[in-house]
């Protein structure tokens, strides 16, 4: 199986919400499945077949991050020495040349991403074309409205 990228701000978050499905989630359905059946008729059942459905969905999310864990490479973008150069894990300060609008992104997973908060997926346009340039290079990114061109201001390893 091939490693996925994680910051490990990242694997500490998909960790907190596998604790939060083992011990909180996982016994509340149980709980409301063993209720929905002491009612009774399951075959009418609107509590008992919400019950099972939420099961399902929490024992696939279980499954789902515990996959995502034991394939993970942790990265600790403050512990990076990669020369000055956009590599995952890095935050990145680009100037947009065309209106001089600056933006500040980190390159993280796909289970991080969150454009609001400036978390850029590795695998997106703007990351694939900002990994391996420096302070002063310029990256060309096709975006729906046409190439737009950022110039590389800074790049930090938090």
């Amino acid at each position: 199986m091939a490693t996925i990228p994680i910051t490990k701000r990242g694997a500490e978050k998909l960790k907190a919400e596998l604790h939060q499905l083992k011990t909180v989630q996982r016994p509340w359905v149980i709980n409301a499945i063993a209720e929905a059946r002491a009612q009774g008729d399951l075959s009418e059942n609107a509590e008992y077949d919400a019950a099972k459905d939420r099961q399902g969905f929490i024992e696939g999310r279980i499954q789902e991050i515990e996959s995502k864990l034991s394939a993970a490479q942790i990265i600790d973008p403050a512990g990076l020495d990669a020369g000055g150069k956009v590599v995952f894990g890095a935050t990145v300060e680009l100037e947009e040349e065309s209106t001089g609008e600056q933006v500040k992104y980190q390159i993280v997973g796909e289970d991080e991403a969150d454009l609001k908060q400036g978390l850029i997926n590795i695998s997106s346009p703007i990351a694939r074309a900002l990994i391996g340039k420096e302070e002063g290079d310029t990256a060309e990114v096709q975006a729906p409205g046409g190439v737009k061109r950022y110039e590389v201001v800074a790049v930090q390893y938090l």
